[in-house]
């Protein structure tokens, strides 16, 4: 009889259980990108639906309080974590539907991100090329509302299954009940710690339409010569800047953008502008403007500093590092100068991107 590895409990050790896992004493270090130290006193692997039902259900587990993680991409782990983590690895990339107007295309949750955006494109289904080689999974995407590159999850976002931590309950969520905002969702709010994504659909409009106007992609037409780049040039392009711009997680732990950029009133905007006349901004839509938070960081002096083993990229100050063996608390200790500084100079309190656990 096989036995399960020491610290691995299959299938809670009840009698009927399925061959899920439970595992205990788990370092976390490897599931953040940030490379940070902490451990989970339990972790449980999500595959379906079905396991975070039997998550719920279980006497042991089911009241006990619950952390969702997924690709580790944006957190901040500055302590060990008492509660069930759970791991979610739910798999599976396939079209829906092909609309007259849309490509439905449905990913499980436990993807990566960059590898859904690859794989639709490489089906003919173009759309989400703007948001390439973010980290992360498919289910923490909504939660993020990720953008890059003039385009935002919300832009794309048919609708997301999730299971209720509560009554273990599947439902169908649709963009309305997700209150999508500037990198937040109401899973930041109301269901925090509430539910766990396991599916999430994307609308790809037809006929494809490039998303252009940012003043990276922009200078990449004005370099090649292209006005009317493929979704295919678009790809490359946006992993071109990304790649010159932003460390890769694998070699060097971080979170990506640290801080959001911050929005303010044309009024605001005017009088920053009174006190430093070369503030990058941007107008929005809807009539406010979105100031480059990594700009302020830079005009403060932020760039390649440190606090301990966590410092400030050099290429990319709206980016914090782990230059070998940081620790949580050495990053918030960073990430508070940081806002204390900007705060100072500009009146502009930035806001982390990243949740800190």
């Amino acid at each position: 009889m096989l036995l399960p590895p020491e610290g691995v409990v299959s299938g809670f050790g009840r009698p009927g259980a399925t061959d899920m896992q439970v595992e205990s004493a788990v370092s976390l270090k490897p599931y953040n990108t940030f490379g940070l130290p902490a451990v989970a006193q339990t972790l449980v692997r999500i595959a379906s639906d079905a396991d975070v039902r039997r998550v719920v259900d279980d006497p042991t587990f089911g009241r006990a309080p619950k952390f969702v993680l997924g690709g580790g991409s944006n957190i901040v782990l500055t302590r060990d974590m008492p509660q069930v983590v759970l791991k979610v690895e739910v798999r599976g990339m396939r079209l829906v539907e092909e609309r007259p107007d849309a490509w439905i295309v449905e990913a499980g949750a436990g993807e990566d991100w960059h590898a859904l955006v690859a794989w639709t494109l490489a089906q003919g289904w173009p759309g989400l090329e703007n948001l390439a080689l973010i980290p992360g999974t498919v289910g923490a995407a909504p939660v993020q509302n990720i953008g890059a590159y003039g385009l935002e999850l919300q832009d794309r976002f048919e609708s997301l299954d999730a299971v209720d931590l509560v009554t273990g309950r599947s439902v169908t969520l649709h963009p309305q009940i997700c209150a999508f905002g500037y990198r937040d969702s109401v899973f930041k709010h109301s269901l925090a710690g509430r539910s766990v994504i396991t599916r999430v659909r994307f609308r790809l409009p037809r006929p494809w339409r490039p998303v252009l106007g940012y003043l990276d992609i922009e200078r990449k037409m004005t370099e090649t010569g292209t006005a009317a780049p493929s979704a295919q040039q678009l790809f490359d392009w946006v992993c071109a800047i990304r790649r010159a711009k932003l460390p890769d997680p694998a070699l060097i732990g971080n979170a990506g953008s640290f801080f959001k950029n911050p929005l303010v009133t044309p009024e605001q905007c005017r009088d920053i502008i009174g006190r430093d006349p070369t503030v990058v901004h941007y107008p929005l839509p809807d009539g406010t403007i979105k100031l480059a938070a990594g700009w302020m960081i830079d005009a403060c002096g932020w760039k390649g500093k440190s606090v301990g083993q966590a410092g400030v990229y050099e290429k990319q100050a709206l980016v914090l590092v782990n230059r070998g063996g940081a620790i949580g608390s050495e990053v918030m200790t960073l990430a508070r100068a940081i806002q204390e500084s900007v705060y100072g100079r500009f009146g502009i309190r930035l806001e982390p991107e990243p949740v800190v656990v």
